[in-house]
């Protein structure tokens, strides 16, 4: 049992590293030499480096940050699947029961992680692209409709806040739609709050109207306190 509960231990921190790993801040240090975070809206995410670099290096850093997420719920489905760990599994655990909710675990370390880079002094993004990226690995159902309901409202409003916000809303949504576990429920809960909160001075300025919009430049952080 201890084995057992170690590797799926080592599999939450592995999903958190993953999280962390501070794309969109090397790839804005390598092409600009300037920290991400004193620029525009101050988030490592793939917006801001969009506004910051342009839409390859933005769309460069999309991907890679929803990589990261597909590859911390692969890591869970590789434990169930892996020989030599099967020996270590207690005979009490249901795998069937136990993996949705290591994978729901693994995520929210996972979206945490981006958010609260261990590298970056527990700064981050807004989790939306690696949140995407879970998503995908949990349910490609899921995660291409949340991808659908993003793409709508922001060719819609062009504003990109304001699409992530919509998309984290449809998520729960969806999981009970497509009768997905209850663990998947509760992620899609948790993951769309965390990612509401992390909006939370976006929703401010929509609020007073002044949240730009795609193609408009965002005053730096300074600027906005």
């Amino acid at each position: 049992m201890a084995i057992w509960l170690t590797a799926c231990g080592a599999i939450i921190v592995i999903a958190y590293l993953l999280g962390s790993f501070p794309t969109g801040y090397i790839a804005v240090k390598q092409l600009k030499g300037i920290d991400i975070r004193e620029v525009g809206s101050g988030s490592t995410g793939a917006t801001n480096v969009l506004r910051t670099l342009g839409k390859g290096p933005g769309a460069f850093v999309l991907v890679l940050d929803a990589l990261k997420g597909v590859l911390a719920i692969a890591l869970v489905y590789w434990l169930f699947n892996f020989n030599p760990i099967q020996n270590y599994i207690p005979p009490t655990v249901d795998a069937q029961v136990w993996q949705p909710w290591l994978v729901t675990i693994a995520g929210l370390a996972a979206i945490l992680g981006h958010s609260k880079s261990i590298f970056l002094g527990f700064t981050g993004g807004k989790s939306v692209a690696i949140s995407l990226g879970i998503l995908l690995a949990m349910s490609w159902q899921i995660g291409l409709a949340t991808a659908g309901v993003f793409a709508i409202v922001v060719a819609i409003s062009r504003i990109v806040s304001l699409s992530s916000i919509a998309g984290a809303i449809a998520v729960p949504i969806f999981m009970v739609i497509w009768h997905q576990p209850l663990p998947y429920i509760l992620f899609g809960i948790a993951g769309g709050l965390y990612v509401i909160l992390r909006h939370r001075t976006n929703i401010e300025r929509l609020l007073a109207g002044t949240e730009p919009k795609i193609g408009q430049n965002v005053a730096t952080p300074e600027q906005t306190t």
